[in-house]
């Protein structure tokens, strides 16, 4: 037998094993092999610069209070909690009627935080949504009205006043023992129920320098950006700093509005990030667009053990001194599953990889599970994100 010393072949083998999930490399043909020094390119998104970026320094801030909530039908708060009937006398206070707080004995009033957000440019008069929610063990708010409570900036200075009937979205109804309760009846919503009593002050018209910040770092959307900013205007009034940041400049005499409101309506190329969002708690799993796939071979198996414990009682004979006993009968019944194989070659999408992981049965638990062994395996080109 002759032996060619030119003629040489490697074998590799990898293999990875994750609890019941296995890879071993996709055999991949001549024809579908894509050159080393090749660069796939995907197309970019178009989108408004608005969609994508803010401008910095014109946000909008959070606003909080706490305040009561009366006119309840014995769906307030207990007597345990001690602070709703504390407030309720400092109000009652306040008003010129001294009552003790051990005196007080209502189920009609709740205890509630207050949520708002200040919209930019606000200014005095301006009227906002709220939402208030139970502080206490309160059972349901429908019907209530929420007495005038201040909004508190991160300042500590008051920016608004709250004060409105509640619009619950829901209702918890209780008889003779039976109760239906749908959706959340501890939360609910005045709208326009807060009047702005203080102005952020934001003057954008004797500003001349400004930052437009990415919604996600990424330099190529941020030279892009820039690029596109400088084509519309003609002119160089934008350059990337970094990732994030945009500097735009504007010349003197220029109206500042208009020129912001013709930036932010320019469509940009946009490279989002690769991204894998799971919810391990509903086992929602949400896939980009932009995911790649490497070629490999899904194995996916279970092996399921069951343990069935069956109690027996043994009694003695007639007229004997025994006694009776239990005993404990346990069968072990295990049941291991036949591996289901998934072959991804070069070039496969997400589409591909849902479609198959669909035709072997995979629930939403074991899909994310083989997308997490993909990451570690290098054959998930994205970035995974567990809320």
């Amino acid at each position: 037998m002759s032996f060619n010393p030119n003629f040489k072949r490697a074998i590799r083998v990898s293999f990875l094993m994750i609890g019941t999930i296995g890879f071993l490399p996709a055999p991949v043909s001549a024809q579908t092999v894509t050159p080393v020094n090749a660069v796939v390119t995907p197309k970019p998104a178009l989108a408004r610069i608005k969609d994508i970026a803010s401008i910095e320094g014109i946000r909008e801030n959070q606003l909080v209070g706490y305040g009561i909530v009366v006119g309840l039908q014995g769906t307030g708060d207990s007597q345990q909690t001690g602070f709703p009937v504390q407030t309720l006398a400092a109000t009652l206070l306040r008003m010129g009627v001294s009552v003790p707080a051990t005196a007080i004995r209502v189920q009609n009033l709740a205890a509630v935080f207050i949520s708002a957000t200040l919209p930019a440019f606000a200014d005095s008069g301006t009227k906002i949504d709220i939402t208030a929610s139970s502080a206490g063990d309160a059972k349901s708010l429908e019907g209530g009205v929420l007495l005038m409570t201040p909004l508190y900036g991160a300042d500590g200075k008051i920016y608004a006043q709250a004060q409105g009937s509640l619009v619950v979205g829901g209702y918890s109804v209780s008889s003779n023992g039976s109760s239906k309760t749908v959706n959340h009846t501890t939360t609910a919503r005045v709208p326009l129920g807060a009047m702005v009593e203080r102005a952020s002050p934001t003057n954008i018209g004797m500003l001349h320098f400004f930052h437009l910040l990415l919604n996600d770092a990424d330099f190529r959307s941020a030279e892009a950006m820039s690029d596109a900013v400088n084509r519309e205007v003609h002119g160089v009034v934008a350059k990337a700093v970094d990732s994030r940041h945009i500097e735009l400049r504007i010349a003197e005499g220029q109206d500042v509005p208009a020129m912001l409101a013709q930036i932010e309506a320019i469509e940009v190329p946009f490279y989002p990030r690769a991204k894998v969002v799971v919810n391990e708690r509903t086992g929602t799993v949400v896939i980009g667009g932009t995911v790649t796939l490497q070629p490999v071979s899904i194995l996916h198996g279970g092996l399921a053990v069951n343990v069935v414990t069956d109690f027996a009682v043994s009694q003695p004979g007639a007229l004997s001194n025994g006694t009776t006993t239990t005993t404990a009968q346990s069968k072990i019944d295990a049941k291991d599953k036949p591996v289901n194989r998934i072959e991804l070659r070069e070039g496969a999408t997400v589409e591909e990889l849902v479609r198959d992981l669909q035709q072997i049965g995979a629930t939403a638990r074991d899909v994310i599970s083989i997308l997490q062994a993909m990451r570690a395996a290098g054959a998930l080109g994205a970035e995974i994100e567990v809320l």
